[in-house]
């Protein structure tokens, strides 16, 4: 077989697709609308998706801070707990100092030395007192018992403070018990 003979029975062989082009199908009123809807609903769906991974990411975000506050304020119903006892020691060194007898200063040292290990292990998990004394009353770390009258103190500042307040970091554990100043009445005018 001679070459040209063989490109022709190739050529017959091979079928031949011709491209039509392709004529814009007009598209009837109720099929337009159909594709409208459809895609109005494509639209509502993506944004739907969107909001919902928003509000999935805003999820996963608040869980992990809450594991954050979880982590740090574990130990919160201990040193609740423990609180007391500081008061127990607070109040021995004073009885202590107050009533120096035979034995009496090496109680009041051994109970100093207790009572500054303890706070150093509570200041080291976290624990910080809330200092009222002197201060403006502040009805988040104070609780207010009673009102005295004094020229010393301005008015709606701590006169005493019965009983020290606690935080732990941020978080108000007890507030500090106070009395609170106030101005003195004036005299009735005579």
């Amino acid at each position: 077989m001679k070459k040209s003979e063989e490109i022709s029975t190739q050529a017959e062989a091979a079928p031949t697709e011709a491209v039509l082009p392709v004529e814009p199908h007009a598209l009837a009123p109720a099929e337009l609308e159909e594709l409208k809807t459809r895609a109005a609903k494509a639209d509502e769906n993506w944004d739907r998706l969107l909001r919902t991974m928003a509000d999935f990411e805003n999820f996963k975000k608040r869980a992990a801070r809450e594991r954050q506050d979880a982590a740090r304020f574990a130990n919160e119903s201990l040193i609740q707990k423990l609180i007391p006892v500081l008061d127990n020691f607070d109040m021995a060194l004073s009885a202590a100092q107050t009533n120096p007898a035979g034995g009496a200063p090496s109680l009041s040292a051994g109970v100093a030395m207790i009572q500054q290990q303890f706070r150093a292990a509570l200041a080291e998990a976290g624990v910080e007192e809330v200092d009222a004394a002197g201060k403006p009353f502040d009805p988040n770390l104070h609780e207010a018992v009673s009102q005295q009258e004094s020229a010393e103190v301005p008015d709606g500042h701590v006169l005493q403070q019965l009983r020290k307040g606690y935080k732990l970091r941020d978080r108000l554990l007890r507030p500090a018990t106070v009395v609170v100043a106030k101005k003195p009445a004036t005299p009735a005018a005579a």
